[in-house]
């Protein structure tokens, strides 16, 4: 009788998807943002891999556009995002030209500030470039697309070729090898271009802007002198320095963003005061118009033969008909109910035993109280200081009353302005063992491993 206290509590398999319908195995990878590890349904008795992140190791910076919400439907996987009303910075690059020095040196402190914080998490982003740079609509800065940013170790350097290569720092280009200091390359690149409107190492073709980037001179334009002061250059050649160890920003053994607050560039920084956005940014995009491309507007209403809308799931699905990677989205997800499921189960939210509904209530939770200072999306009902609300604000200074704007633009992979990528070593793809495997042998040994981990 001493020993029912213990008897383990029945699994509802038809219920919602949980961590009790899996048996813990083997770790097996760690990614920027979580780690990996091999899982058995103690159901079904197939292996997944689960990926789970840990709730205080979100990424959550004031200058970082952060995930708020995840989820899908039948069709579709949703990411709901801070909403960045300023536009990115190609944006405003393209229609007003280059930016005065105490713009761009104000965008540099912002986000090289971010930039600090994900190398204190171990993670470099690899992408910065003026499309991957969001306004608010107060104007400050934030750090977004992190689809090719990985965690990085000192004693084991990447060598993956990823990023935009017009913006890819000299050591990612030899691959020898490359870690944290890939950033502020990417970021003097950013911050040149800014300045002067061009980069400062450009090619007709991917193999002489490779020669250019590893081998040319640092050039000034002309008028250069006019534009920016002796520090702001200084600083500028520092962050394309291509020695990594000597590069600003990274200094090895940690400590290098004080080189960057200590440098005559940004000697009128109050940072504490940057951090808590109570400094005025000296650009703010206009409210009144749309400071988006409004050619995507045009390719939803005009070429897109489904246009996004809310859809209800369907009922009773049978997944077998499904491909096995839509049947492992849809057995995964939090909140899937398999067919004869209770109505009642269907409306409850998902258990917290789930590492995505871990997440987004994490990140719910943070939309009532900000542990960082305040993004104009945290605050309900946002009102813009132009007195209409956002979605009116949106719809009256941009939809199609823009359409003078840019027009379309063919990306290049010329002059390195083409979608970010990495290449990875061309091997032959093998057979996957763990996957959908039912032989008894098998399961019973990777119990054992699970148990002993």
């Amino acid at each position: 009788m001493g020993a029912a206290c213990c008897k383990p509590e029945a699994i509802d398999f038809e219920g919602e998807v949980n961590l009790f319908h899996f048996y813990l195995l083997r770790s097996v990878g760690k990614g920027a943002f979580g780690k990996v590890r091999v899982v058995q349904h103690k159901h079904s008795k197939t292996l997944y891999a689960l990926k789970y992140i840990n709730k205080p190791k979100c990424i959550d910076h004031p200058f970082v556009v952060n995930l708020r919400y995840a989820f899908q439907d039948d069709e579709n996987c949703f990411f709901v995002l801070d909403l960045m009303l300023g536009g990115d910075l190609r944006f405003h690059l393209d229609r007003a030209g280059a930016m005065s020095e105490e713009v761009v040196r104000f965008y540099v402190a912002e986000i090289a500030m971010a930039v600090d914080y994900l190398h204190s998490k171990r993670i470099v982003h690899r992408d910065l470039k003026p499309d991957n740079i969001l306004l608010d609509e107060k104007g400050h800065a934030h750090i977004t697309d992190f689809n090719i940013a990985v965690h990085f170790s000192e004693r084991r350097l990447l060598t993956g070729v990823a990023g935009s290569m017009a913006y890819m720092a000299p050591e990612v280009l030899t691959k020898r090898g490359y870690s944290a200091p890939v950033d502020f390359w990417s970021l003097g690149i950013l911050a040149y271009e800014l300045l002067f409107g061009k980069r400062p190492f450009r090619g007709r073709t991917n193999t002489a802007l490779t020669n250019s980037i590893l081998n040319e001179h640092l050039l000034w334009p002309e008028d250069a002198p006019g534009k920016c002061s002796s520090d702001g250059m200084h600083a500028i050649k520092s962050f394309l320095e291509r020695d990594p160890n000597k590069r600003l920003g990274y200094r090895p053994g940690g400590g290098g963003m004080e080189d960057i607050k200590s440098h005559p560039w940004f000697r009128n920084i109050n940072w504490d005061q940057l951090y808590k956005k109570e400094v005025v940014p000296p650009f703010e995009p206009d409210s009144k118009r749309a400071n988006f491309d409004a050619t995507h507007e045009l390719e939803e209403l005009l070429l897109e033969e489904n246009p996004l809308k809310a859809r209800k799931r369907k009922e009773g699905q049978d997944i077998e008909t499904l491909t096995p990677e839509m049947r492992m989205m849809e057995e995964q997800r939090s909140y899937y109910h398999p067919a004869g499921a209770s109505g009642s189960a269907a409306n409850q939210t998902a258990s917290s035993g789930t590492t995505a509904t871990a997440v987004s209530s994490h990140l719910s939770a943070k939309m009532a109280v900000p542990s960082r200072p305040e993004t104009p999306s945290d605050r309900i009902g946002l009102i813009s200081k132009t007195g209409m609300d956002v979605e009116g604000q949106i719809l009256d200074g941009g939809g199609m009353a823009n359409m003078g704007g840019r027009g379309l633009r063919v990306s290049s992979q010329i002059d390195g302005r083409q979608d970010s990528f990495e290449l990875r070593p061309n091997v032959a793809k093998q057979p996957t063992p763990l996957r959908n495997s039912t032989n008894p042998s098998t399961t019973e040994k990777m119990k054992d491993v699970g148990s002993a981990i």
